[in-house]
This record gives C-alpha cells, sequence and structure tokens, in this order.
C-alpha cells in the first residue's frame, strides 16, 4: 500500500491514517506487497448508500446477530445455542449432518460451515474423509495475524490536547488513528516480525457510545480499540503473562495524546491473538479466517481449485469468512454459498 499511498498523497498524517486499513488484522506493514488490497478490501462496502465508509450498529455488534437470526427463525430455522459441533457426519464422500460434543447428531442433506477451513477440514473431519492434496493444501493456509482487541468503559470522553473538550464531538464520532507515520508503521511491524509486540504500537480507536447512547450507562462511554501489532507466537513468554502489560503500554501511548485517559478507565477486556482463537475459533486470532493475502484470495480462496463454496466432500460447503471473497462484515461469502447450494439442490446434488 506505501507506494500508492506515497504517489496519490503528500500529508504523511493523512497516508499513515490511510494505512491502517492496509495493516488491519495482516501480519503486514504498509510497505508489504499485497496490502494495497486489504487496503482496498475495507473501503469497497458502503454503509447506508454510502460508499467507503464505515457505520456502527445501534445497540452493538450483537444487534446483527440477531437479526440475522430472527430473519432465519421467521424462516423456519432452528437455532441451538451452547451446542458445539464435535465433527461433521460423513458416509460414502457425502455430508450426512453433524454430531454435536454431548452426542447428539442432526441428521441433514446439506451442512454448511462458517468455521474456517482448518477447523472444517481438520478438526472436525477425519483425514480419510479427504483427499490427500486437498488437505495437504490446507494445512498450508497461512493464518498470521497480529492483531490483539481491549474493550474499555470510560468514565469521560478522552480529552485530546490536539482538539481539546471532554463534550462529545466529530473526532470522537469516527475513527481515531495513533500512527503519526508511515515510518513509525514499520518500526511497530519491525518488533513483531520476531515475535514481539510492538514497543510503540498502532492504535484505532472507536467510541460507539457517542453516536449510540444504548452500549454504555448515562455519562459513560465505551471505546473499542485494535492494536496492530501483537504476533500470535511470542518469542519469549505467552499472552495469558503478557497481554496486561501490553494493554498498559497501549493505555500510556493513548495518554500522550489525551492526558488523562487512564484515569477515566472504569475497566477493560483484553482479547489477545490467543484469546480470539479460544474464545471464537479463530485460528491464529486471524480475523479473516487466512490471511488477505494475494495467494489466498479470489480462486485460491481457501485453496486453489476449491473457491466455489462446494468442497471435496458432497454437500458440504464453506459460508465464511475462509470463502470467497473473506472477512469483514459483508455477507457476501454467506449469501454466495447459499445460492450455490440452492442450485445443488435444484439440481440434485
Amino acid at each position: 500500500a506505501r507506494p500508492i499511498l506515497d504517489r496519490w498523497f503528500e500529508s504523511e498524517e493523512l497516508k499513515a491514517t490511510l494505512a491502517t486499513d492496509a495493516i488491519i488484522g495482516a501480519m503486514a506493514s504498509p510497505a508489504t506487497p499485497g496490502t494495497a488490497y486489504v487496503l482496498f478490501h475495507h473501503v469497497m462496502g458502503e454503509c447506508n448508500g454510502a460508499r467507503g465508509v464505515w457505520g456502527y450498529v445501534r445497540g452493538g455488534m450483537g444487534t446483527l446477530s440477531r437479526a440475522i437470526a430472527e430473519a432465519a427463525k421467521e424462516r423456519g430455522a432452528e437455532i441451538r445455542l451452547g451446542a458445539p459441533v464435535s465433527k461433521i457426519l460423513v458416509r460414502e464422500g457425502r455430508a450426512q449432518g453433524v454430531a454435536l460434543a454431548d452426542g447428539t447428531e442432526i441428521r441433514a442433506r446439506r451442512v454448511a460451515s462458517g468455521a474456517d477451513a482448518r477447523v472444517t477440514f481438520e478438526r472436525l473431519l477425519a483425514p480419510e474423509d479427504l483427499p490427500a492434496d486437498f488437505l495437504e493444501a490446507v494445512r498450508a493456509i497461512d493464518y498470521s495475524s497480529a492483531s490483539l482487541k481491549i474493550n474499555v468503559a470510560l468514565a469521560e470522553l478522552p480529552d485530546f490536547s490536539a482538539l481539546p473538550g471532554k463534550a462529545p464531538a466529530p473526532h470522537h464520532r469516527g475513527t481515531i488513528h495513533i500512527s503519526p507515520t508511515l515510518d513509525y508503521m514499520e518500526r511497530a511491524f519491525d518488533d513483531a516480525k520476531y515475535g514481539r509486540p510492538s514497543a510503540s504500537p498502532v492504535l484505532e480507536c472507536t467510541i460507539p457510545s457517542v453516536v449510540d447512547p444504548t452500549v454504555a450507562p448515562p455519562g459513560r462511554h465505551l471505546m473499542s480499540m485494535f492494536v496492530q501489532y501483537a504476533p500470535y507466537r511470542l518469542a519469549d513468554g505467552s499472552w495469558d503473562d503478557a497481554k496486561e502489560a501490553f494493554a498498559d503500554r497501549c493505555f500510556d501511548l493513548l495518554d500522550e495524546y489525551a492526558p488523562g485517559f487512564r484515569k477515566s478507565v472504569v475497566a477493560r477486556q483484553i482479547l489477545s491473538p490467543l484469546d480470539l482463537e479460544r474464545r471464537f475459533g479463530l485460528t491464529g486470532g486471524n480475523i479473516f479466517q487466512g490471511a488477505m493475502t494475494l495467494n489466498q484470495l479470489f480462486f485460491l480462496r481457501p485453496v486453489a481449485r476449491w473457491a466455489g463454496y462446494r468442497t471435496p466432500v458432497a454437500g458440504l460447503y464453506l459460508c465464511g469468512a475462509a470463502a470467497h471473497p473473506g472477512g469483514g462484515v459483508v455477507g457476501a461469502p454467506g449469501r454466495n454459498a447459499a445460492r450455490v447450494m440452492l442450485r445443488d439442490a435444484r439440481r440434485g446434488r
């Protein structure tokens, strides 16, 4: 992304701000080949008819999940919570349903997996259910990631030195970037390359409570902080031991731009790459279910020859970010997979 940003923009602050979208969720710096696509991927959508912008979901992201669930139930879907799947049932090369962790078997003619390729094909299927070359390709998928998430409860809004004031203002409504220059971002990535959390991390913060008061008590606020770089594999120690100190480092950095920020923190939740893997089943903590590099996009996602949502197991489909076009809150992988499933059903496959 860096050559493109240097070509079209003069302001270092603007270039660094735009470059954040090129590296979020990636184990890469703005100068890494292929990050220009990641930048494009983040701005190619729309919100309320406006292209290239982001939006808040009223009530938090869970509202979107609930809306999708309600729409599905209106169409007759049954949703089971707290029912982890232990394996996908296969007979004579065709998916027959799923088995739950409690032993319950649910039979179905078609199975759609929203999990990533490693979970779907290595954890939920037996090796003999898949061709050897396909399984080898799945095992080679890159899940490199360096993102860490911090959710912060605040007693008051940050008071930035550049734009003083604790009353809600336009700069509190958008994304707040702490990444002064492209070189700063390169140095932050240098640490991650060698298995170290960035000494001077890149922060991208939003304060949804400014535009949606339902997500925080009256007079209080909620900040979402996306942090680069936090490599999944650390050279020393584990994330269980390192995440608190790294979060302190992030807060100290923000405190330099908004003095008093640390004192306003009521509570915080830190989700390291390891936490993202444990809690949400995201291999390597990769929020896109696989790196969004050019060798893992388009007709190569998840692997070559299997980019059409179907899998080597008849009746089994990928419908999440592991399939084309990848991650983000777009719904495209699910919609595309559903169309393929309906087409197969009409043809009696």
